[in-house]
């Protein structure tokens, strides 16, 4: 099956601590015109860090290329740079300051990667978007699911019904 994307929205910029602000807003303000307020905090918080990667350690560089793609159930994040130095996932030690952006990025994401390009490097993390629940509510799939609920007693009281719904 072949997945054309439905939304598209890109900001270059130099990755200066002001402007990883202002395009986390602009991210933010994005996510909310397209309807997926619940991906708006873990996208954010992904973009800053990456973000923050490039101005920490991009050389010669720090012009970059914020991407965001929904395609039918996903929304892919990725941030370009020109540096062609891979980073790597490492794990910080409990008194260091910093390190832990692509463990972060790898924890609140459904999944991530790094790529290599003629002129740099691409780092990207996919978060599930919403799909359309009943009657036109957006729902987001969450990455992990709680153990369900046993089932009440029908004479155990009233049920709250979608609409739609058979009873049977």
């Amino acid at each position: 099956m072949i997945r054309q994307p439905s939304r598209h929205c890109t900001v270059e910029l130099q990755a200066a601590p002001a402007r990883i602000g202002h395009v986390r807003r602009i991210v933010s303000a994005q996510l909310r015109y397209w309807r997926l307020d619940a991906l708006v905090d873990p996208t954010a918080l992904g973009v800053t860090e990456l973000l923050a990667n490039v101005h920490r350690h991009a050389r010669p560089s720090k012009h970059c290329t914020v991407e965001l793609w929904v395609l039918l159930d996903q929304l892919t994040v990725s941030v370009h740079d020109e540096d062609p130095r891979l980073p790597r996932l490492r794990t910080a030690d409990d008194w260091e300051t910093c390190g832990r952006g692509l463990a972060l990025i790898a924890a609140l994401s459904q999944s991530w990667g790094i790529r290599p390009e003629d002129h740099g490097k691409v780092v990207w993390f996919t978060l599930p978007a919403p799909a359309a629940g009943p009657e036109g509510v957006r729902t987001v799939r969450p990455l992990w699911a709680p153990p369900p609920l046993e089932d009440a007693h029908p004479t155990a009281g009233p049920r709250t019904l979608l609409p739609g719904t058979k009873v049977g």
